[in-house]
């Protein structure tokens, strides 16, 4: 590590321009400064700095090797904060968003385990069904569903879900049993938000648009209403999970389903994730995927 001596020192001089707030600042003697940069420059055969009782300036020579050490410092500290965050207990405010039905019955039960966990921590959830700008709004974290969009953000994926094709068995006795997408334009269609139903048809998706008396932006009137036989509806697992088991729902089209898609943590792209969020993505990702 002889090749590092100095190098610290030189930048915090020439940023500062003084040889005692370099010294301050790194928590050194101005003569252990003194002497590091001589050695450093005795080891490049270059001089850095001139030096005069009043003032401190930098060499032509010092401008261009400033330009590439502010990098190499830069990043020695993020390694170390890094490293640091690797055993550091989680504390602080975070701030999260999640949608909304998702976010109350599995997001919002996790994070207060996640509390009871580490008392250091305080949360701010907001549940909304809208893709808010996490940089703006200030969020740690979202957790979001499905396809994601491309974008500058980093994505974890926490867990998969699986997209049913549901209806009452009253329903399916009454009008039929759908055995191809073409089938679906006979039936009665529950849509949501998507205005597509996706499918697998030979390893490629293929795409429906669901057509019926009833639109709506909630997953849970959706449910209701397939509950009560008044359509089809293609819904997540975790709305339809408990029907499909005490068979007050049935699952069609189950050999063309689509692949099952993601549900995600999406966080903004720092130059190091700070212990709490790593810690609460971690934890979130072990428990989902139970």
């Amino acid at each position: 590590m002889k090749q590092w001596i100095g190098i610290s020192e030189f930048v915090a001089v020439a940023e500062l321009q003084s040889f005692t707030k370099a010294a301050k600042q790194l928590n050194i003697s101005v003569a252990q400064v003194s002497r590091n940069i001589a050695e450093l420059e005795a080891s490049l055969a270059i001089k850095l700095l001139y030096r005069s009782t009043r003032s401190v300036s930098l060499t032509e020579e010092g401008q261009l090797y400033l330009q590439h050490c502010r990098h190499l410092v830069s990043s020695l500290e993020e390694a170390n904060r890094t490293l640091a965050n690797l055993n550091a207990t989680p504390r602080g405010l975070i701030k999260i968003t999640a949608p909304v039905y998702y976010g109350e019955t599995r997001i919002a039960p996790l994070l207060h385990d996640f509390l009871q966990r580490f008392p250091d921590t305080e949360l701010e959830l907001h549940l909304t069904n809208n893709r808010l700008d996490l940089v703006q709004a200030g969020f740690d974290l979202a957790i979001r569903l499905g396809q994601l969009e491309d974008s500058s953000l980093i994505a974890k994926k926490l867990a998969s879900r699986t997209q049913y094709v549901v209806a009452a068995p009253d329903y399916l006795q009454k009008f039929g049993l759908p055995t191809s997408i073409a089938d679906l334009s006979h039936h009665q269609c529950l849509t949501g938000t998507l205005s597509v139903w996706r499918f697998n048809q030979s390893g490629k998706i293929t795409t429906f648009k669901p057509q019926g008396r009833i639109l709506c932006n909630s997953g849970v009137a959706l449910l209701d209403a397939a509950l009560k036989g008044l359509g089809l509806v293609q819904l997540p697992d975790y709305y339809v999970r408990d029907q499909l088991q005490n068979n007050s729902l049935l699952s069609v089209l189950d050999d063309i389903r689509q692949p099952d898609d993601g549900i995600w943590a999406i966080y903004p792209q720092n130059r190091h994730l700070s212990a709490k969020v790593r810690v609460l993505v971690d934890f979130l990702s072990n428990h989902l995927a139970l």
